[in-house]
């Protein structure tokens, strides 16, 4: 079995739900009007609230530009290209300023009635045995790279969304300059 592939370039834009910006949903699951989690790039040109969701927990990283400082609820994060993800909650009141310029951003947005996940950056080498069975998600922000698991190998370019769903204790390993992993239970 391959592992299934979304290139961003292939996905149309939509405006936000708030109308303040443009994102492309990568994907969905198990489907797009009623997911447990959601895959999506965006693109940020100027400042304002980000939309709230209830009950939903959102994984957000910087992919490109000079960065952003979301105010949470009076917290500020200031977040890079190089930064961690930032693991918050999508009801709190957000508000995004652009540190110098427009920025694209991944979010992975979780039910939380439904579905767990954690998302990290990796530049170079990760290889890990699966503790759990999840859906692994990787997407390239810079490449090429390469992802290999029970399922297979693949070649991963930026731009590209790789996702697999997996067993516990496959050993799974990823080599890619720049690339957001995520594991999400559902």
């Amino acid at each position: 079995m391959s592992w299934n592939r979304v290139e961003l370039a292939s996905v149309a834009a939509m405006p936000w739900r708030n109308g303040g910006g443009l994102t492309r949903e990568l994907l969905a699951w198990p489907d797009a009007g009623d997911w447990a989690w959601r895959l999506s790039v965006a693109e940020v040109a100027q400042d304002g609230p980000f939309s709230r969701f209830d009950g939903v927990e959102r994984w957000f990283a910087v992919l490109s530009g000079h960065g952003v400082c979301l105010d949470i609820e009076g917290q500020t994060h200031k977040l890079t290209a190089e930064s961690a993800p930032l693991c918050f909650d999508a009801a709190t009141l957000t508000s995004c300023t652009l540190m110098n310029g427009a920025t694209q951003d991944f979010n992975l947005m979780l039910r939380r009635d439904r579905a767990r996940a954690h998302m990290l950056r990796v530049a170079g080498v990760r290889q890990c045995i699966l503790a759990k069975s999840v859906t692994l998600a990787v997407y390239g922000v810079q490449g090429p790279g390469r992802l290999r698991s029970p399922q297979g190998e693949s070649q991963l370019s930026a731009g590209t969304l790789l996702w697999q769903r997996l067993d516990a204790g496959a050993l799974v390993q990823l080599d890619a300059p720049h690339a957001l992993w995520m594991e999400i239970e559902a």
